[in-house]
Parts: C-alpha cells; structure tokens; sequence
C-alpha cells in the first residue's frame, strides 16, 4: 500500500527518483498514465493489469467508458526504474500534467500519484474545506 507525501524534483532528463518507502514495490516495474485532475497515475504493472481489466468489462456502447479507457490506456506507458531508482516520465505525461522542477508524489493506497506541486498545493487546499465538512457517509462504511 501507498501511502505519504513527498517532495522529489524532476531532473533535467525528466527523470524523478522514486521515495524509498515505494522503491521495493515499484522496482520490478511501473505502468503511468494520465490521472484525473492532471495529475499522473502510478501503477505497478499487476495493479494496472487489474486496473485495465476492470475499465475493459465497461460497455463499448457508452461513450463516458469509451472516452474514459481511451484517455487512461492511450496514455500508459511501461516504464523501469533504473539502478538509481530513478524513472523516466514520458515527456507527453510531463506536458499533460504541467511538471516541473518542483514534484509532489503521493501515495494513493493502490497507486502512487505525480502532481506538480503547485497544482498539488492548489488542490489541497481547495479540498480541505469539503474534507473537513464531510458530514456523510461517502465512503460506505468509513464514517
């Protein structure tokens, strides 16, 4: 599982050094792609595989499922960490999500996420209101 934030930088190759808490699960392989909120998803390649199956099981008839699977697997790639822990973020995944220098990485339970950290910084604290007044039952079972 995932989980924490971290503040790695984006080397001028478009490289990040994954956070060692994650390097032991991530090494033997990663699928990123387009993340909702332009943000970047982070996959194992098992959870991917997973992941893709399920969005596959959704009807070719409805057009939200078809745009959905379009923009997540058309914008997949497979990548492996190098001996430094280091990986390679496409430089269509860097332009789609506005990364720079400055990353925020998240552990998001079964995937990890790449935020640009000013986008990230924006986005938390516009959620922090809706978080903190949740007063009902949005995850079955949580509250």
């Amino acid at each position: 599982m995932f989980l924490g934030t971290y503040a790695p930088k984006l080397d001028e190759k478009g490289r990040v050094i994954l956070p060692a808490k994650f390097r032991d699960e991530l090494s033997p392989g990663i699928v990123m792609t387009r993340g909702q909120e332009n943000c970047l998803y982070v996959f194992t390649t098992r959870e991917f595989e997973a992941f893709a199956e399920k969005i596959g099981q959704a009807p070719l008839t409805d057009k939200s499922a078809r745009s959905y699977a379009r923009m997540t697997l058309s914008g997949a790639s497979a990548e492996m960490p190098d001996k430094q822990n280091r990986v390679t973020i496409p430089a269509n995944l860097r332009s789609y999500a506005g990364l720079d220098r400055d990353l925020t990485v998240i552990g998001a339970g079964t995937r990890v996420e790449i935020w640009d950290s000013a986008a990230w910084d924006v986005y938390l604290a516009e959620q922090e209101t809706s978080f903190a007044d949740t007063s009902e039952e949005v995850i079955p079972g949580l509250i």
